[in-house]
């Protein structure tokens, strides 16, 4: 019974005492609550500050405060994600790369004959139609099976074009006959030579074999650069029903293409050296690939002690339509890296000693959320078609294959085969030749989505190389020089071989320096932290608790005082409806709950002389004063039934 009045006394509190802190019925309430308990000392001088000048300043300043904060934790947040480079030099014995060599020439012209008898014999007529001269007739040997009978149909079916004017007109240079151009017109030259001559221009059209309204006209400004192209294109056709065995027999073999061979001065030979196919060089030589198990290193600088070979170009079995220069091409690489000769290649002189010194570094990128680089491209959605780890130039290459086969049918010659798919050739893809420029066309301007794809590699090597080139041999040396490595190839004395078709080739360390460039995170999370907290103590004399408190007031609470407003609006309506459904009047308890009576007031403290004295007055009513005694409260009752036997004894004395 003791605490039924105080049970009574509290519920009357919660309807009548206005409700402060986290419980407030109002976001002003609750914000005035907040600015007069917070540890920020810029919102509590905002509501005691006397004078709207003063709490004017007090805001402005406040404010100002809250956004240098935001600004700077932007800005560390921002940094957080940067990263800093680090160089390392270190000075060790050094793993020697791969040295890919190829010869200029692809194929060996005296046994590619029988297969290019036709593809000649159209280039040569149409230097004689456009340029009026003749080689004279040549007799060239007919293969068994007639093979490039059926390749002269194609060969008149996309000419060579003299294109007058741009009236859209043109000439047959395979029948003499004038065609009109029909389709767009591109111009293949980077930078179009104005020679004043529009007659100059020659080129190719290329139709839709579905749709021969669908054509494009490829001119350039350089009839050298229009056979070549025009040249090239009917040369994959060809090479592209060759099988991979025959092609590798008339290409050059380790015997034909390597002399002599130094490394770390010791002699090797071709067994040091590993063979590749490749579709546009032919067959290439790859030193300390690494296949079998083995890498070679070198723990000495200088070009006594790196690669020394001398390369047999035989310049006399060119092919005097498809290359135009001669050497060999090589390329430095690492082991687990695929040689894009074409793309990346260095050539190399002949009737020259080209030395190539190198410096060796490794790169170390940090991936997301640092950079857009990826690992081992696992998560890049483009199959690897070279069985070598991932680089951005493989991941170009297979998107654009995989482009190929899908729109085309068919894949593109210089690239490798795709699982189930073949290379194109006339015979049974007559629309491909128009369909791979139409891609390429989209793939250079970036509209394939390739380059949206593809990223850079996280790791990689790199050989910075530095090429010098010497005349070799020397006037006085060059008699005995090519007598002796006539003799070691094999031939008669009285026969020496050509300077021309030498090629001496050093590739070599400058030093051992390794160079290893590596990105570390700028900021660690604790540095994040520790910024924070500087920021917020500097601006705002704000810690931790809070940074809680204000995640508190102004998301947990602001939004509970918005929901139960709602929710009691939402009751008070449904009572409503009900009450005059019903026919009742509304209740008096009813009408005495207040906002203050909520189910959230919980607190089951007794109330205090203080907080009965913040009891608001009643509305209407005068002063109170002081209530006479109640003198029946000052009656004294005795505490206790019975009376102890000690104080007993007290009372009779």
């Amino acid at each position: 019974a003791a605490t039924g009045p105080g049970k009574k006394i509290t519920a009357r509190l919660k309807r009548t005492l206005p409700v402060r802190g986290p419980q407030a019925p109002t976001l002003s309430e609750l914000m005035r609550w907040y600015c007069l308990n917070t540890n920020t000392h810029g919102c509590r001088r905002i509501v005691v500050s006397r004078g709207r000048l003063r709490r004017l300043l007090w805001i402005l300043l406040t404010l100002s405060a809250v956004g240098l904060i935001l600004w700077q934790c932007a800005e560390l947040l921002m940094n957080y994600y940067t990263a800093s480079v680090s160089v390392t030099v270190q000075f060790q014995k050094l793993p020697f790369p791969a040295v890919t060599i190829c010869n200029i020439n692809p194929y060996k012209y005296s046994a590619m004959k029988e297969y290019l008898s036709e593809l000649d014999k159209e280039t040569k007529k149409a230097l004689e139609t456009f340029y009026g001269f003749s080689e004279g007739k040549s007799k060239v040997r007919r293969s068994v099976d007639d093979w490039n009978s059926t390749e002269s149909d194609f060969f008149q079916q996309i000419p060579l074009l003299k294109v007058e004017d741009f009236s859209r007109t043109a000439t047959d240079l395979h029948s003499g006959q004038k065609r009109k151009i029909e389709g767009s017109v591109f111009h293949k030259d980077s930078s179009i030579v104005n020679s004043g001559d529009s007659n100059n221009i020659i080129g190719f059209q290329l139709c839709d074999a579905n749709n021969s309204s669908e054509c494009a006209l490829y001119t350039f400004s350089s009839g050298v650069n229009a056979i070549q192209e025009w040249y090239k294109l009917h040369y994959m056709n060809i090479m592209a029903q060759i099988p991979l065995e025959t092609k590798e027999k008339l290409s050059y073999s380790a015997e034909d293409l390597l002399l002599t061979c130094f490394f770390d001065g010791l002699s090797c030979d071709k067994r040091h050296f590993t063979r590749f196919h490749h579709p546009l060089h032919g067959n290439c030589y790859t030193f300390n690939s690494g296949e079998n198990g083995t890498i070679l290193s070198t723990s000495t600088g200088g070009s006594e002690y790196g690669l020394q070979v001398v390369l047999y170009i035989d310049e006399a079995d060119y092919n005097p339509f498809l290359v135009t220069s001669t050497g060999a091409k090589i390329m430095v690489h690492d082991q687990n890296e695929y040689p894009f000769i074409e793309d990346i290649g260095t050539e190399i002189e002949t009737a020259a000693a080209t030395s190539i010194g190198m410096h060796f570094t490794q790169s170390r990128r940090l991936s997301k959320p640092y950079s857009d680089c990826t690992e081992t491209g696992a998560d890049i959605p483009v199959e690897n078609l070279y069985n070598k780890s991932y680089s951005l130039q493989i991941c170009l290459h297979s998107c654009f294959q995989k482009a190929m086969v899908d729109s085309c049918g068919c894949a593109q010659y210089a690239q490798p085969l795709p699982t189930g798919a073949e290379y194109c050739n006339y015979k049974k893809n007559p629309n491909w030749m128009y369909c791979y420029y139409r891609l390429h066309e989209k793939f250079v301007k970036e509209q394939l989505g390739c380059q949206q794809i593809c990223k850079d590699a996280c790791s990689f090597k790199e050989w910075a190389l530095t090429t010098s080139i010497a005349q070799w041999p020397s006037v006085v040396s060059e008699d005995w020089m090519l007598r002796v490595l006539s003799w070691d190839k094999g031939q008669k004395l009285n026969k020496k071989l050509n300077k021309t078709d030498l090629a001496n080739l050093m590739v070599f360390y400058k030093d051992l320096n390794e160079r290893f460039i590596s990105e570390n995170p700028a900021n660690t999370l604790v540095i994040l932290l520790s910024n924070f907290g500087g920021q917020l103590g500097l601006w705002m004399s704000c810690s931790v608790v809070c940074v809680i408190e204000i995640v508190e007031v102004f998301f947990i609470d602001s939004l509970s005082i918005v929901l139960r407003r709602q929710w009691q609006r939402a009751k008070k309506w449904w009572s409503g409806r009900q009450q005059r459904s019903s026919g009742k009047a509304p209740q008096a308890s009813d009408l005495e709950r207040q906002g203050h009576d909520n189910p959230v007031c919980i607190d089951e403290d007794l109330p205090t002389f203080t907080t009965a004295l913040r009891l608001p007055l009643p509305q209407d009513s005068p002063l109170p004063r002081t209530p006479p005694p109640n003198y029946s409260t000052l009656r004294l009752e005795t505490a206790f039934t019975e009376q102890l036997p000690d104080t007993l004894e007290l009372g009779q004395h």
